[in-house]
């Protein structure tokens, strides 16, 4: 396994990425009300995208097993769905929960981040998931620092999320990412033998897309018939919290969270 770490232009050029990214992500849960579609978000997301001088990372990348390329820009996944959504005629109704991922590249450097919110009101439980989901990519933030094994890191998100009755999806994890959006290492939010088996030292200026899945019921998913979108098996719903992270030493620091611009005086 290679993993290198980014030299500071590098990660400059990942942070101006990471801030277009940021934007879609703020954008798209103020135009997501019922009756929108989930291919008008994919719309509003290429304007601002191309505005901004960047690419969508998405379209067009082939699928892991071979078949038809990602036709959207960005990924819209509904309630059980939980990754890979495609962009369409779907409309938002109330009370759904949207999760949408959005990947960037700006000058030969990418960012990646998602995010899951609810349209409307939600009952509690649904509430919940997205507040655990979203605490578990906070414990990466905050206790991914240099010098851990990232298992000690996953080991700590899958304990929150068991602790509130829900599942860590295995089949789907976070990846290194730099000048290509997938890179190595593979990086889990549970722990098992395989993670183990591979598992790596977090070093400084180390670049990681960290991205929780977590099911409200069982963590089995499959894939649908559109050879993309990923649904929860039992049909119960599911979220996603993505960040794309700077290991520093004293945590991860995020490259794709919005900040208000500086204006000098």
């Amino acid at each position: 396994m290679s993993i290198r770490p980014k030299r500071r232009e590098d990660i400059e050029k990942m942070r101006a990425a990471g801030r277009i990214v940021a934007e879609v992500l703020v954008r798209l849960p103020q135009l997501a009300r019922p009756g929108i579609t989930t291919a008008d978000l994919d719309a509003e997301a290429l304007r601002i995208i191309r505005e901004r001088g960047g690419t969508p990372l998405f379209y067009g990348q082939p699928h892991p097993r071979g078949g038809r390329t990602y036709p959207g820009n960005i990924c819209v996944s509904i309630n059980e769905e939980l990754v890979h959504g495609i962009p369409g005629p779907r409309k938002i109704v109330e009370g759904d929960i949207v999760s949408v991922d959005v990947g960037v590249e700006k000058d030969g450097w990418c960012g990646d981040a998602a995010r899951t919110f609810a349209v409307g009101e939600v009952p509690r439980r649904v509430a919940r998931l997205l507040q655990v989901t979203e605490e578990a990519l906070e414990i990466a933030h905050r206790e991914g620092r240099a010098g851990l094994l990232w298992s000690a890191v996953a080991g700590r998100m899958e304990a929150v999320v068991a602790g509130a009755g829900f599942s860590v999806v295995h089949e789907y994890v976070g990846h290194g990412i730099g000048s290509r959006m997938w890179e190595e290492p593979r990086v889990p939010n549970y722990v098992g033998r395989d993670v183990l088996r591979d598992d790596f030292l977090l070093v400084e200026n180390m670049t990681l897309a960290v991205e929780p899945m977590v099911n409200m019921g069982r963590r089995d998913v499959r894939e649908t018939d559109d050879g993309w979108t990923v649904v929860t098996c039992d049909g119960k719903p599911c979220a996603h919290f993505e960040d794309t992270f700077v290991v520093r030493r004293d945590g991860c620091e995020p490259l794709t969270r919005w900040t208000e611009p500086e204006h000098g005086g």
